[in-house]
């Protein structure tokens, strides 16, 4: 039993863990993508279609006998939840990432912990106590993240190399210096709108499973919705260009593919198992893993030319990723122990809820009869030799 509680503490965060690990790999081949010229609307529509034709059929199958009653109420969620993520989140995103690097957004979103612990405390999901030092900890480390995103917007230095890429570093400034403060700040603002869009639905998703408790159904149909809304966005935005439709077999079919399977149909599932548990707040807190291997997976692919601005960090991107990611622990510190508080208070609230055995005693027709509480109710139960065993409950208010 230890070990099974062992596993099913840790599942969580293993899940957590190969979430990051998958996102980061899908920002270094969708960054790749982008710069040789792959349409980020066009982007966002197949990877959405994909997810819809992986996760509908497990749907179908797997909660055929568990899927709620549709609402009118819970449909206009999970619109909102489509337009949250799959249109508003990945657009900008990748839109983002695309006028500055993946090594910089991934960064930036280290500030999604945060915005989502700020709207979960405007929701009244989150509570805050000033004297008590968890809640401090939260409230210092939403300010450092704050401060942190701000040095990474306001100030750029040399760019930082791996030690393996020194070659390139030269050549990688100097892509630096001819990108444009326009593009990069227009970028930068694309990310951090996502991120509040992408923390809009960590939010209301986990709001909607509580009256919608069917992950694989609710997954579908947020990548079938999104597929729509992203659809008519992508028509309007790539008017008169159908060149922008067309992919073959290279890089942007394996993007939308790869996306498609583990960024949003996996992860949408997962994020919804791991938020119905842990809250939102947790299934944020791991964005740093997914800045360090975006930036190593990224440093590797740094051999050709289209791919050198993939992963390009400043010094002060650097300085402010670690400030962000230092108030980033001093908030999931603060959460974590309000947790720990949580399950030892509801602990002790199911102990006293339990009723002891107190008189076990044949009553010589054959039966056993089972003392429980006060010995004012009695139940049957078999014994197992074809018999019947009468077993004494407590009654409450004159019914069960």
């Amino acid at each position: 039993m230890g070990v099974g509680k062992v596993l099913s503490d840790v599942k969580p965060y293993l899940a957590m863990i190969l979430l990051q690990i998958g996102f980061a790999g899908m920002y270094v081949v969708a960054v790749a993508s982008l710069k040789r010229g792959m349409s980020h609307f066009v982007l966002v529509v197949y990877r959405n279609l994909v997810a819809t034709a992986v996760m509908a059929p497990f749907a179908l199958w797997f909660e055929r006998s568990l899927r709620p009653k549709m609402t009118f109420k819970i449909f206009l969620k999970i619109m909102g939840l489509a337009l949250f993520e799959p249109v508003l989140d990945q657009n900008l995103y990748y839109m983002g990432a695309n006028l500055t690097s993946a090594g910089f957004a991934s960064a930036l979103v280290n500030i999604l912990p945060t915005v989502t612990f700020i709207l979960a405390l405007i929701l009244r999901m989150e509570k805050v106590r000033l004297r008590s030092l968890h809640s401090q900890a939260k409230i210092v480390g939403a300010l450092f993240t704050v401060a942190g995103a701000v040095l990474m917007i306001m100030y750029h230095g040399p760019v930082v190399p791996f030690p393996w890429t020194k070659a390139q570093h030269h050549i990688a400034a100097a892509a630096a210096a001819q990108g444009g403060g326009a593009d990069w700040l227009k970028g930068t603002i694309a990310v951090i709108i996502a991120c509040v869009a992408w923390s809009g639905f960590f939010v209301l998703q986990c709001n909607t499973l509580q009256s919608y408790p069917a992950e694989l159904t609710l997954t579908a149909l947020i990548c079938a919705l999104g597929s729509l809304m992203s659809a008519a966005v992508a028509l309007v935005a790539e008017r008169g260009n159908t060149k922008a439709w067309v992919i073959g077999f290279d890089t942007r079919l394996f993007t939308a593919v790869y996306a498609g399977i583990i960024c949003s149909g996996v992860a949408y599932y997962v994020q919804g198992l791991v938020s119905r548990s842990r809250g939102p707040v947790f299934v944020t807190a791991f964005s740093p893993l997914c800045m360090i291997v975006t930036a190593l997976m990224g440093s590797v692919t740094q051999g050709r030319d289209q791919a050198r601005k993939l992963i390009m960090l400043s010094s002060f991107s650097v300085i402010g990723a670690v400030i962000i990611v230092a108030g980033l622990y001093a908030l999931i510190w603060g959460k974590s122990k309000d947790v720990i508080g949580d399950v030892s208070t509801g602990g002790s609230k199911g102990a006293s809820t339990q009723l002891p055995i107190t008189l076990a005693t044949p009553n010589g027709n054959g039966k056993l009869v089972v003392e429980l509480g006060n010995g004012n109710g009695k139940h049957e139960l078999g014994n197992g030799h074809g018999h019947l065993l009468d077993v004494e409950t407590p009654v409450a208010n004159g019914h069960y």
